[in-house]
């Protein structure tokens, strides 16, 4: 099970989310689009457990999470290998950084690849895990557009039969969506079916 009910987030004087409750489906790809600063990336914060709601609670029913947020997030001391292995075997490794297109460059460091490899590499890191539920906060940008095509069908593809949450503001990421919702704020936070 995963929900959120009477879910509000608050700063000082501002309100990012207010009230918000759904249950998302399992085993599905679900994918929310909203405006700049309605609260996308704070919602799936929120789920992961890195912030703590002002009211309202979650029920997050899975044991193993991962998260690809918009900034790849790398062990800087570590190579492509090593970063992918820590969640991982070498084998495991190995293989999702070859679905990445990284097979040449299990060896460098961060700061020997471009944006948009590391990014490749925190996706593969990801995928290692063998999570149960992926959350993802745009986790295409940066990557050029062919590049995101083959990226996001070889994600997709490893990660059928999970539960996927994907925040973004690229409508061409909705493709391999179950379900698309859009994040509203006002009068009060909603996420609203589109499909």
């Amino acid at each position: 099970m995963l929900k959120v009910e009477n879910l509000s987030l608050k700063y000082e004087k501002s309100t990012v989310i207010d009230r918000l409750s759904y249950e998302f489906d399992l085993q599905k790809v679900t994918v929310i689009l909203g405006d700049s600063g309605v609260g996308k990336t704070s919602l799936l914060n929120l789920i992961a457990g890195l912030i703590k709601a002002s009211e309202g609670s979650v029920t997050n029913g899975f044991d193993k999470l991962s998260y690809i947020f918009q900034e790849p997030r790398l062990f800087p001391w570590l190579t492509a290998l090593e970063n992918v292995s820590e969640v991982s075997d070498t084998d495991t490794a190995r293989h999702y950084l070859d679905i990445m297109g990284l097979g040449n460059d299990l060896d460098k460091y961060p700061s020997e690849l471009s944006g948009g490899m590391k990014q490749r590499v925190s996706i593969a890191r990801a995928l290692a895990f063998a999570p149960d539920l992926v959350l993802m906060d745009e986790p295409f940008k940066g990557l050029d557009p062919e590049r995101r095509r083959d990226v996001s069908r070889a994600v997709f593809n490893e990660l059928r039969g999970k539960t996927v949450i994907m925040v973004t503001h690229d409508e061409a990421d909705t493709e391999y969506a179950d379900i698309i919702l859009r994040l509203t704020s006002a009068p009060q936070s909603k996420l609203i079916e589109i499909k």
